[in-house]
């Protein structure tokens, strides 16, 4: 099973763990997970350790508990053959065949190769090279089903972003959420995910003091940004931790005046006094979790007219709204900006890119292309994204 050391563990084997049945580590488990590059977030360690814990288990039940780490210390190709042969069968005769089937198999495959390669490069002989290759080509030809790349982007259309904006305002008659509270964090979610395009795990690891300001000579005007970056103030007391994606992920994002207006009135009059540094607060004081998360947008999704619904079922696929959907529609719509400003389409994807947290040579920014034209959802913002008058409603000196 999967579980977080934290202060019963030395440092360096803090995080996402997996153990045995009787709370022990599954020892090359943590090896190989410490092997994993530094800027990994612990939200996709916890992931692929996941994915490895069914390959374990099963492995535990065919040849007896602890044989998959003694084979592997051991380089028992044959034991580790028939763990691999096994563990392929049985997600292969599984009732449905999922892309997390694929990504379980490659999961067991990567970590079985990774951790030979290791001890093939710490010294053990040529016969240990020979007998990996056989390994190799023994399941290299082994797939348990392609998977589909998503045919659509889960853009929002723009009823329903039309309508995000009037249910989410906290000013609101029909707003769902209680109390002011809950409706000002709500919103900053809503806000900071759709304009700014963040990651869940991006927005609940920043800090309350994320908006910077300093005023631009050349602009004549005060300018804000927010650096998408990790939390070095606070050791993160939740259980599944957000954080940075990898190393691209780490980047300055320009704010409008608008957004940073949100964010701050919410730090200074709704997050209220903490012991923590994150920006976004429960009701407890504690950091806003990424299970909580997901419960305000089933909540925001149930608050959906039934109209609404079927134009999510018949654009999307499916009646929910999602976190990363504010992602998708920010994509669309920053792509249709730069467009429409007349910057080339090489040069307008890999602004996007940078936008995103995308790496340089990442295929993501193509996705959105065909979409961007969709003039229905651009009109959402009457070209003006960042300055739309119905985010203006909640602020101080409301605009008419």
């Amino acid at each position: 099973m999967l579980v977080t050391l934290r202060t019963i563990a030395p440092t360096s084997l803090r995080g996402p763990t997996l153990v045995d049945d009787l709370g022990l580590p599954r020892y090359w488990a943590a090896v190989w997970a410490s092997f994993l590059p530094a800027d990994i977030a612990p939200a996709t360690i916890a992931k692929k350790l996941n994915h490895l814990d069914g390959f374990y288990k099963h492995a535990d039940s065919l040849l007896g508990p602890g044989t998959l780490d003694n084979a592997l210390a051991d380089f028992d190709v044959d034991t580790l053959s028939d763990a691999l042969e096994g563990y392929f069968f049985s997600i292969r005769n599984a009732t449905s065949i999922t892309p997390a089937s694929e990504e379980r198999w490659q999961a067991a495959i990567q970590f079985v190769s990774e951790i030979a390669q290791r001890l093939d490069r710490n010294g053990r002989a040529d016969d240990l090279h020979g007998r990996f290759a056989r390994l190799e080509s023994l399941h290299s030809s082994l797939h348990v089903g392609r998977r589909r790349r998503a045919e659509r982007v889960r853009a929002l259309p723009a009823e329903v972003v039309e309508y995000l904006y009037e249910l989410l305002d906290p000013e609101s008659s029909i707003n769902p959420f209680q109390n002011a509270v809950s409706r000002w964090c709500t919103y900053v979610l809503f806000i900071f995910m759709l304009h700014q395009g963040l990651r869940r795990g991006e927005l609940l690891a920043m800090p309350a003091d994320v908006i910077k300001s300093g005023f631009e000579r050349s602009l004549g005007k005060e300018r804000y940004w927010m650096n998408v970056a990790y939390n070095e103030y606070d050791e993160d007391p939740r259980y599944s931790r957000p954080g940075i994606k990898n190393a691209q992920s780490v980047r300055q994002l320009p704010v409008s005046s608008t957004v940073a207006l949100i964010g701050q009135k919410y730090a200074q009059n709704y997050r209220g006094r903490t012991d923590h540094s994150f920006l976004l607060n429960s009701q407890k004081g504690n950091p806003l979790s990424t299970e909580r998360v997901t419960k305000i947008f089933q909540k925001i999704t149930a608050s959906l007219p039934q109209s609404l619904k079927r134009v999510l079922q018949d654009h999307n696929g499916e009646e929910s709204i999602s976190p990363h959907d504010l992602r998708h529609t920010c994509a669309v719509v920053r792509l249709n900006q730069l467009l429409t400003e007349g910057i080339p389409m090489d040069d307008a994807l890999q602004r996007l890119r940078a936008f995103f947290g995308w790496s340089r040579t990442s295929d993501m920014p193509l996705r959105y292309a065909r979409t961007v034209f969709e003039d229905r959802l651009a009109s959402v913002w009457k070209d003006e994204f960042d300055e739309r008058v119905s985010v203006l409603r909640s602020l101080p000196g409301r605009v008419k």
